[in-house]
């Protein structure tokens, strides 16, 4: 695996985005085409994917500040897990018969980290594959690498009206775990067992394009190519049931 080294890391891994086209569009021609943005962490030395939705269909802007939610979708234990989550779907309907959902497009790949950096945490990443962004990661704003301060919500605390998570879809935490927020709306990503429970709602600030500088981490990514791709080794992904040419050439599919 890639090496990340430097002072602050809690936990590193690998990365992955994919996205997943409407029902019935057979594909995506843009962003206007697209259902759902996924991000999968994959952290090193625990047998867990986090899959993570991430609102607006798209990553914060980096260095301008701009915030975005997320949340965790599921925690799955086993990477065939994640291809029931992520694959077609067909569904019968009363008023429309037949109806199906495309399966999900991986569109990047690449090494995280999340750390600790002064009063706060990010979760800072570098792409292996593409490449080369191009138009799909130009929509998802998937830049070569980037820094994002993350914090969770506190599922105790109520959201404002008509946003966050239904509260029994609210992540269910131990006792220990709930002593992080200290009775306050967020935490830091501080432990990351924060992020090991479906339900947990996340806020991501953009912040810097070169994270290894900004957080004095060294981001190390191995060169990628079709044959070698993690997206496929680790997540299980079928190639012939997921298109890649969004991942491989940046290209709509």
């Amino acid at each position: 695996m890639a090496q990340i080294k430097g002072k602050g890391i809690l936990e590193q891994g690998n990365i992955y985005f994919l996205y997943r086209p409407k029902v019935q569009t057979g594909e995506a021609r843009g962003g206007q085409d697209v259902e759902r943005f996924y991000m999968v962490l994959s952290p090193e030395g625990k047998n867990i994917y986090r899959e993570v939705i991430i609102g607006r269909k798209s990553l914060p802007a980096i260095g301008k500040k701009e915030r975005n939610w997320a949340f965790i979708k599921a925690v799955a234990h086993r990477a065939h897990e994640l291809e029931e989550e992520f694959g077609r779907v067909e569904y019968g309907t009363k008023t429309r018969g037949e109806r199906e959902v495309p399966a999900a497009r991986p569109a990047g790949e690449g090494i995280y980290a999340i750390v600790r950096h002064d009063n706060h945490t990010h979760l800072a990443y570098s792409l292996e594959l593409p490449e080369q962004p191009r138009q799909v990661q130009h929509s998802f704003r998937i830049a070569p690498e980037g820094s994002y301060i993350i914090s969770v919500k506190n599922p105790e605390k109520p959201s404002p009206p008509r946003t966050g998570l239904k509260p029994e879809q609210k992540a269910d935490y131990p006792e220990k775990l709930l002593e992080a927020f200290h009775d306050r709306r967020f935490a830091d990503a501080d432990p990351p067992e924060l992020l090991d429970y479906p339900g947990a709602e996340l806020m991501l600030i953009g912040a810097e394009e070169q994270p290894g500088k900004e957080l004095a981490i060294g981001l190390k990514p191995d060169k990628e190519n079709e044959s070698s791709a993690d997206i496929f080794r680790d997540l299980k992904l079928n190639r012939k049931k997921h298109p890649v040419k969004p991942l491989f050439e940046g290209k709509w599919e």
